[in-house]
Order: C-alpha cells, then structure tokens, then sequence
C-alpha cells in the first residue's frame, strides 16, 4: 500500500461514515479501509435503509452507490438533498459505470463527486481523500 504510509492511522477518529452498497465485496473494501484509519463505519444495502442509518447516526460524509436495489442512488440523494435537516450532508456517489458525463449527472443530482467501482484497497483512501479535501466542511477537519 505505498502512497499511504503518509495518512495517519487516526486520519478519520471519531468520523461516523455511511457507506450504502448492495454489493459485499465494496462494503468489505471500504469497512477494511474506513475502520483502519479510525472512522465509525455503518453501512446499508439500498437507499432506504441508507436514508435511515443517516438520519440516525447523522455522519460526517456518506459513500452510496447508485445502482442498488429497494431506493437507488438516485432516490437516496433527492431524499438527502430534501430533508431539511440532513441537505447539508456531504454525499459521493458510488458507481461501476464511470462513463462519460456521470460525474457531472452526479454532481446535478447533488453528490458532491463520485469515486469508481471496483473499490480496491491499494488506491480507495488516496482517491477518497482527494475527494473530501474538495468539500470546505471536511476539508478543514483533515489533518494532512
């Protein structure tokens, strides 16, 4: 894993981190990932459970794919962006269809960017940091 050797361990102590994926092998990648550095993983396998973890645990950014059974991505981010109390939740979208245009459908749907599919342990945490250094709320609250 050499690129990470410079990312503190306790990058993200303390950071409650929702990750909705109805695929195992993304949630396993990113609970690994996520936990190593020291976040509160929660996780969900559709939109709806996702909305609802969110509105529990209230998390500092949330990972969701947009192609998942129940509520996609799609569903979940409108739901998101239309609660008046969780608008503000920075969200980035999750999808193995990384095509020409998705980035900018994303970020019109209100996902702040979006991080390609498969999720591998060698470049998830550099791709997803240089993702949450470009939202200010987050940005700040990054050691690095």
């Amino acid at each position: 894993m050499s690129g990470q050797l410079d990312i503190p361990r306790d990058l993200l102590k303390g950071w409650d981190v929702v990750v909705i994926d109805d695929e195992e092998d993304s949630l396993m990648v990113a609970e690994i990932i996520l936990t190593e550095y020291g976040a509160n993983l929660h996780t969900a396998v559709n939109g709806l459970d996702g909305l609802a973890v969110v509105r529990r645990v209230r998390p500092r950014f949330v990972i969701s794919d947009v192609s998942m059974p129940v509520m996609d991505g799609w569903g979940f981010i409108y739901e998101l962006r239309n609660d008046p109390e969780l608008f503000e939740t920075p969200a980035i979208a999750l999808t193995a269809h990384a095509m020409l245009g998705d980035r900018e459908r994303a970020i019109e749907a209100g996902f702040h960017n979006y991080l390609s599919k498969p999720l591998t342990p060698d470049t998830f945490i550099i791709d997803l940091l240089n993702l949450l250094m470009d939202i200010p709320s987050l940005a700040d609250s990054l050691n690095i």
